[in-house]
């Protein structure tokens, strides 16, 4: 057991010193023409033989048929029949490539030692005393509190307490633009204070915070494997025998040891074994760091196929945000009206309510008013609501007023009636304003290969209808509860495989049902855990480049598989030709491998552009 990790911890060594013995005996023969080089061969087949013998060994103790056994019979075979050169470099490109092949796997899983980096392993604790103490992450507890001063990285989950701060939340959400947080705002393990003084209350520590179980996501996902993978396992679960088998076989016809030897060197699946994992761990890891998460190559696979998207509509397709759009005056509104209706509205937390608050901003303390259930405010004699509320106190509204209304609401925009001693000063437009990049990003996805966009939102009608006309997507339905979008993504599946865009929270039963379920948020619990895709930032062109990426990724899969392929066929040509033999058989071998692993890791740098 000691020799065996001994030879496993020290594969570099072993392979540089077979290298070294066959450059030995290339010179010695092939320069001076001494045949001591044999001996310097036989040595190299002997050393280099060793890991590799070792490695089919564990194998075949668990009952697998590796690449290695076959490279082991032919070093052997090599051995027993005086080919010492061919043993010697078959072992050395056996060991030189395996090393190559993962020196450049290492790089493919560098997101994850980046994002890993990106948790400081250390923090200012506040005291009891109010003193200032450095301590390991590791001793931080749940509602400790820890102090970040300006370049310093937030290193736990937790709540703004105290100052005010702009950070960098790259790590969570991809993007490098600021945020600006203060008190009872949430912070995230791995972001950046760019300017200003903070304190934190400890909410999530070490695992559990969000940067934590991102981590995690990408392990998972980069070891979870795609359709070509299991395909390609079971492939070489029964190619490998077969090789030995019809290795035997031509041996038993032909009476040639070396040919025999030989195939089993030619036999060699590596670049088909390694070629769609290195692209599939190159993909994910490349999306990490872009803030796309996809959870498994099977996801990436699904993800290249879909053909319908459908959107929620608020927080995904809009801001989330309602804010004051219009606001169509009949008297000119004065400051004490403006008071006032900034007043009604203090105590309020209906969205529409903080919108308008936020629009007439002010110092106006909150007015005691009597609420009207689905109609609105009345203090005095002023009131504020809709058309309802006006009418059942006597305000009716005059034709080109309805005209007003109606064609405001037309739009899509919420309406606030605000009338003043009886008599209609003004409506108020409210709307959720769409995202910047929606239009944009919707023509990218079509161009990728999107056939039909939807929106499902249980908004209503009318504004769900605007937002289709404006994004010009296939169909727009609003009004809809849960169960009813459930209903149309089953429905749309009948056609194409579906992709179903919300943020994470809301929706579950489609973002579940449909065969991709994407989630846009900023990285929450609920959104990591329930969904195939998640999008750690709000931007739908994070969505682009996730389709884009998965393409990508799978036509890179294809690729390596043909490169692989190819090498098997000619090599069995040059074999048939007699320009193969053993060692230029593993060195064609090798490098098909390391073309594989090259052609894989440009989706590192990959980055899609419209």
């Amino acid at each position: 057991m000691e020799m065996i990790k001994y030879i496993n911890k020290h594969n570099n060594q072993i392979a540089l010193m077979t290298g070294i013995l066959s450059a030995l005996g290339l010179i010695t023969i092939g320069l001076l023409k001494i045949k001591v080089g044999n001996y310097f061969f036989l040595l190299g087949g002997i050393i280099g033989g060793v890991p590799i013998f070792v490695k089919a060994y564990e194998a075949l103790k668990i009952k697998v048929i590796s690449i290695d056994l076959l490279v082991s019979i032919a070093i052997i075979g090599g051995l027993l029949i005086g080919e010492f050169e061919e043993s010697a470099i078959v072992a050395f490109l056996f060991l030189a490539g395996s090393y190559l092949e993962q020196k450049t796997l290492k790089k493919t899983r560098n997101s994850i030692r980046k994002l890993v980096d990106l948790a400081p392993k250390t923090a200012n604790k506040i005291t009891n005393a109010s003193e200032i103490e450095k301590v390991s992450v590791d001793d931080l507890k749940v509602d400790d509190r820890i102090s970040v001063k300006p370049g310093g990285q937030i290193p736990v989950d937790g709540q703004v307490v105290k100052g005010k701060a702009n950070i960098n939340q790259a790590a969570i959400t991809g993007e490098s633009k600021l945020v600006a947080v203060d008190n009872n705002k949430e912070v995230f393990a791995g972001s950046i204070v760019d300017s200003g003084d903070i304190e934190v209350k400890v909410t999530r520590i070490g695992d559990e915070t969000t940067l934590g179980k991102i981590i995690e996501l990408v392990e998972e996902a980069q070891d979870t494997k795609s359709p070509a993978e299991k395909f390609i396992d079971k492939f070489a679960k029964y190619y490998t025998p077969a090789v030995l088998i019809i290795s035997l076989v031509v041996f038993v016809v032909t009476r040639d040891i070396k040919l025999a030897i030989t195939i089993l060197v030619l036999g060699c699946p590596g670049a088909l074994v390694i070629g769609a994992p290195v692209s599939m761990v190159a993909g994910i890891g490349n999306g990490a760091n872009k803030g796309v998460l996809l959870q498994g190559g099977n996801i990436v696979n699904q993800m290249s196929k879909i053909k319908t998207f459908v959107f929620d509509k608020t927080n995904t397709l809009t801001n989330g945000e309602m804010v004051v759009s219009q606001v169509k005056e009949y008297e000119e509104l004065t400051d004490d009206d403006k008071r006032i209706i900034n007043g009604m509205e203090q105590k309020s937390d209906h969205p529409l309510a903080q919108a308008i608050t936020k629009y007439f901003d002010g110092q106006q303390d909150s007015i005691d008013v009597i609420t009207i259930k689905g109609q609105g405010l009345i203090y005095q004699e002023t009131l504020l609501g809709n058309e309802l509320l006006l009418n059942s106190n006597g305000v009716m509204l005059t034709e080109a007023q309805k005209n007003d209304l109606n064609q405001i609401q037309q739009d899509g925009v919420s309406t606030v009636l605000y009338a003043r001693q009886y008599k209609l000063k003004a409506i108020i437009g409210i709307s959720d304003v769409l995202k910047n990049t929606a239009q944009e990003s919707l023509d990218d996805l079509r161009k990728l290969g999107a056939k039909n966009l939807v929106i499902l939102s249980g908004d209503n009608k009318l504004a769900v209808n605007y937002v289709a006309n404006k994004l010009k997507v296939d169909k727009g339905i609003g009004e809809l509860l849960p169960d009813q979008k459930l209903e149309y993504v089953k429905e749309f599946q009948h056609k194409n495989p579906v992709a179903f865009v919300g943020d994470g929270i809301n929706d579950s039963p489609s973002l579940a049902t449909a065969d991709i379920g994407i989630a846009m948020g900023n990285g929450t619990d609920v959104a990591i855990e329930t969904s195939d895709i998640v999008l750690t930032n709000t931007s739908l062109k994070s969505l682009v480049y996730a389709y884009a990426l998965s393409k990508k990724t799978t036509n890179n899969v294809k690729q390596n598989i043909f490169i692989a392929i190819v090498t098997v066929v000619l090599l069995l040509i040059g074999l048939l030709l007699g320009v193969i033999n053993m060692a230029s058989g593993m060195l064609f071998h090798e490098v098909s491998i390391l073309v594989v692993i090259i052609n894989a890791m440009r989706l590192i740098k990959y980055n899609y552009k419209s």
